[in-house]
């Protein structure tokens, strides 16, 4: 029997309802992302870990910078989208930054040191899960031990996000953004 992982839909079981009280939604509205989860009520419960608090060592900024990337070197527009439509703006990355995530150079004009290092790091770790010894020199100098974890826990929630989103077929939420065209 052939089973594709889609969003459920309402009505919710009781379990799954009170599983959802806990995800981020808007008037009631439970991203297509989250709905996937549900197909297992275990990944639902433990299938990503929820980086996105405000208690995190990361700024806001870094902490976008990072997920965009990611969902982009993985041609997740479902995922980049959401987030450039919820955090970009908050964040402090301007449009020229936010195209430039989807852009394979990493060194954009557009990227102060920090930003390119950052972008850097990531591509590097979507490649080939390593650092360069010239990357994982500056990556230790730039960030702390807890920021240095937490880059490397959202690269790795979001490439798993990615293969969900993108493996579900999921096609964009009404108010995410696209991707640039070239």
């Amino acid at each position: 029997m052939r089973q594709a992982l889609t969003p459920i839909n309402e009505p919710f079981s009781a379990e799954v309802a009170e599983i959802f009280k806990e995800y981020p939604q808007q008037d009631g509205y439970i991203l297509q992302l989250f709905r996937v989860f549900a197909n297992s009520l275990r990944f639902l419960k433990k299938g990503t870990v929820n980086l996105l608090d405000r208690d995190g060592p990361l700024s806001l900024r870094e902490r976008e910078l990072v997920i965009l990337r990611v969902c982009a070197n993985n041609n997740c527009e479902y995922e980049w989208g959401v987030h450039v439509a919820v955090f970009a703006a908050k964040a402090g990355i301007s449009a020229d930054q936010i195209a430039a995530t989807c852009s394979k150079n990493h060194e954009a004009e557009c990227w102060n040191i920090g930003d390119a290092l950052l972008i850097r790091v990531v591509d590097e770790l979507s490649t080939s899960a390593r650092l360069s010894p010239e990357t994982k020199s500056q990556f230790e100098t730039f960030w702390d031990l807890e920021q240095q974890l937490e880059i490397l826990a959202l690269a790795g929630n979001y490439h798993t996000i990615s293969f969900v989103a993108n493996v579900a077929g999921i096609e964009g939420e009404g108010f995410g953004a696209r991707f640039p065209s070239d």
